[in-house]
């Protein structure tokens, strides 16, 4: 599946065919979440956690919380009603949020800007049919 752009991602879908959880201000650089969620983009939900699972990536815990709650959302939810092994990642993107903005003194009395960078995780579940 190619990568889709995120207004394009549930373009023309009702609202109750697909489920979303979303992580905001995750005190981690977007570049190194973005790894991570482009593993699991398009695959099943047991795939999905296996991946996450061995990933040594310290993003892989994060997004695998903000998964859990995507899949909990589409089969907790009365209208949605998703069966656990139909589940797949429909969509997965990592916005930039806020950057904390830090200032290292350095030599003849100037300084220097760190950006301490925060993330907002989206991940959109779906449910395959057959």
């Amino acid at each position: 599946m190619p990568l889709q752009k995120r207004s394009e991602a549930l373009k023309g879908e009702a609202p109750y065919t697909y489920a979303k959880a979303t992580a905001r201000y995750v005190r981690m650089s977007p570049q190194k979440v973005r790894l991570v969620v482009d593993l699991i983009r398009g695959k099943k939900l047991d795939e999905a956690r296996a991946i996450l699972k061995y990933t040594p990536h310290r993003a892989s815990e994060v997004v695998a919380k903000v998964l859990e709650s995507a899949a909990a959302n589409g089969m907790n939810d009365d209208r949605k009603n998703m069966l656990e092994d139909q589940i797949y990642v429909k969509a997965a993107f990592v916005d930039e949020g806020p950057a904390i903005k830090r200032l290292l003194p350095r030599a003849r009395g100037s300084a220097n800007m760190i950006k301490k960078r925060t993330s907002h995780i989206t991940i959109i579940v779906g449910e395959k049919n057959g």
